[in-house]
């Protein structure tokens, strides 16, 4: 049995100045309204059995939730799409719905009498309705209350990530079932508080209401009523019914979510299992037609302006890149989130760019792999459109996420999640298979057997993949076509063996891995310098006593014979090899060398290596002015 521990440990608040204020801010805010309470509870003259109390209590009561259900179905919608796009009108919009919190509730009613007042061309058109009745009491309310939804809402939508609705989107939502599924349940903690300061709102409100109907009484008109003419005694049953209504509906909307976070503690992260892994067997479904992915994209991002074409000859194509080169704008244009402007996509011989996303059948694993997380694994797994039964059990068995579907995202460790997030996009039988960076934040271990785990999925399914990644090695293992970015330009594009064996310049070579970068110059035929030293190198289409970047892997490098006297400057164990860090005459060189070579720190030892195995550039940076 899986051990429960609380969510999340409670720290323990200081004693310095800030809980002394927040204390002096309780005191003033409770200790008068316990004084009233318990002064009202001491007197023998409360007006409860005033003519007209239960009333006005029923009126405020009736016409407040009335209101908060206008603003709910008017408001949640008006701060849903206030946070989802940037706008000069939405910034308008999003200012004036403000207004009525930054004017008195007195003129908030003169404002709506001189619009939906009986003499009013308004007013008119509904025989007078609009002021004087419930309907007006509504009116006022909504319009001092709504502000206090649209403001919280509009900030619990914001906190959404973006990225969660476009993962939502890749399974096949459109944008009113992304709104219903996904935002709508994510931001209900401040909807939650919306509605609630809006009902208690609505419920106190009497400058708007007494303009615009002060019949027939709600309760804080009917209180000032008692007051004109009977003075303080006579109020003192309204304000309790007042405090005890607000009580009530305040302990109602705050202790829900508390007691579901009782009801649900937080499992610990279930451990990994390191069973081999299962057959990837074809159930009872056809294997998928992979199909090349061909693209010719320009757009600009603010200031990026990514212009990236490539025609792919493999189903299996890898974007690799350094952070910032573009490589995750191009997948997330592949997946259709900008929308046709950013230039033709073509999935085999279908074009797609005026596809919506949800429209183009394909199973998306973002970076941060877009989980949600109010969803169990087996509901993640469901949430597809088209999702179907045979398949979720089927990952769920393949990938070794059974005995986990009840857990959610927060319970789940990092390996669990990338596997959930990779069977919640394969459970839909995609078309294609888009992957960003989909196992960056993995500690290795686990990290290589994912790597191995998904090698056998695309090769058992035949699923067509792009995969965005920094890692050389899982751009080899994953794909058999590889597109090299750097500044939002391709440098390199071609076969995996191809763009390995000969990078198109020292970029590439360095986003491939293959170090010992440092600089030469032809000097024969054949031949390069570098630091003094001649070596052998294919100078070919390179004229002699040109400067050249060259670099040669390190597995190449051989010590113990060779043209350079170079000097150990360290020696690292790598469990089957050592790495040995060299430096002669200030350049850099790292070999592989065997445990057993007795090398330290400090000794010269010679090295060298095939001019075979020497890569070599024309290096465009100008040469130093001479002194």
């Amino acid at each position: 049995m899986t051990e429960l521990v609380p969510a999340r440990p409670r720290q323990r608040v200081g004693a310095g100045p800030i809980p002394w204020l927040g204390a002096l801010l309780g005191l003033y805010l409770t200790v008068p309204v316990a004084a009233f309470v318990i002064e009202s509870l001491g007197s023998h003259n409360r007006g409860f059995s005033t003519p007209g109390l239960l009333g006005a209590l029923y009126v405020s009561v009736t016409t407040a939730t009335i209101s908060m259900a206008v603003i709910a179905l008017f408001g949640i919608p008006l701060a849903y799409a206030l946070a989802r796009g940037r706008s000069r009108l939405r910034s308008v919009i999003g200012a004036a719905v403000q207004l009525p919190l930054a004017i008195p509730p007195l003129m908030s009613g003169i404002v709506l009498i001189s619009v939906l007042g009986p003499d009013t061309p308004v007013g008119r058109a509904f025989g007078g309705r609009l002021s004087e009745t419930m309907i007006g009491i509504v009116l006022a309310q909504t319009f001092v209350s709504a502000p206090f939804l649209v403001v919280t809402a509009r900030a619990a939508f914001g906190e959404v990530d973006s990225s969660v609705l476009e993962h939502a989107a890749s399974l096949g939502h459109r944008e009113l079932a992304r709104f219903l599924r996904v935002a709508l349940p994510l931001a209900a903690p401040g909807i939650r508080a919306g509605l609630l300061l809006s009902w208690l709102r609505a419920f106190g409100e009497y400058g708007a209401t007494v303009v615009l109907a002060y019949h027939p009484y709600s309760l804080p008109v009917f209180t000032f009523v008692e007051f004109s003419s009977r003075g303080i005694p006579a109020t003192r049953a309204p304000t309790l019914l007042a405090l005890g209504a607000a009580a009530v509906i305040g302990v109602a909307g705050w202790a829900a979510p508390s007691r579901l976070g009782r009801r649900r503690a937080v499992a610990n992260p279930a451990p990994e299992r390191h069973q081999a892994a299962r057959p990837i067997a074809a159930p009872a479904f056809a294997r998928a037609a992979g199909f090349p992915v061909t693209f010719d994209l320009d757009a600009a991002f603010g200031t990026f302006h990514l212009k990236v074409a490539h025609r792919a000859g493999a189903t299996r194509l890898a974007v690799l890149g350094a952070s910032g080169s573009g490589k995750s704008l191009t997948l997330r244009c592949l997946a259709g989130f900008f929308g046709p402007s950013v230039g033709p996509v073509h999935y085999g011989e279908r074009p797609v760019e005026k596809l919506a996303p949800e429209a183009r059948r394909i199973g998306y694993v973002p970076q941060g792999l877009g989980l949600f997380p109010n969803l169990t694994v087996a509901q993640h797994l469901a949430f597809g459109v088209g999702a179907r039964p045979e398949l979720v059990e089927h990952w769920l068995g393949t990938l070794r996420l059974e005995g986990l579907e009840d857990r959610r995202p927060g319970e789940l460790s990092g390996g669990q999640r990338q596997r959930v997030a990779l069977a919640q996009a394969l459970a839909r039988a995609p078309d294609l298979l888009l992957l960003d960076e989909p196992f960056s934040a993995l500690d290795a271990p686990i990290r290589a057997e994912l790597r191995y785990e998904l090698r056998r999925l695309q090769r058992a399914t035949g699923i067509a993949t792009v995969l965005v990644t920094h890692d050389p090695v899982e751009a080899a293992i994953l794909a058999d076509e590889i597109v090299v970015l750097d500044g939002g330009r391709v440098v390199q594009a071609g076969p995996r063996r191809s763009v390995f064996a000969a990078p198109a310049g020292p970029t590439v070579a360095g986003l491939l891995g293959i170090g010992n970068l440092n600089p030469g110059r032809v000097t024969a035929p054949g031949t390069i310098e570098a630091a003094g030293v001649r070596l052998a190198a294919d100078t070919a289409g390179v004229p002699v006593g040109a400067r050249v970047r060259w670099c040669v892997r390190r597995e190449h490098v051989e010590l113990g014979a060779g043209p350079i006297s170079a000097t150990v400057t360290d020696v690292i164990d790598l469990g089957d090899r050592a790495e040995v860090l060299l430096e002669f005459d200030g350049l850099q060189l790292r070999a592989l060398g065997d445990l057993d070579n007795d090398l330290t720190p400090g000794e010269v030892v010679a090295v060298g290596f095939p001019g075979s195995a020497v890569l070599l550039w024309p290096d465009p940076t100008p040469a130093p002015a001479a002194r």
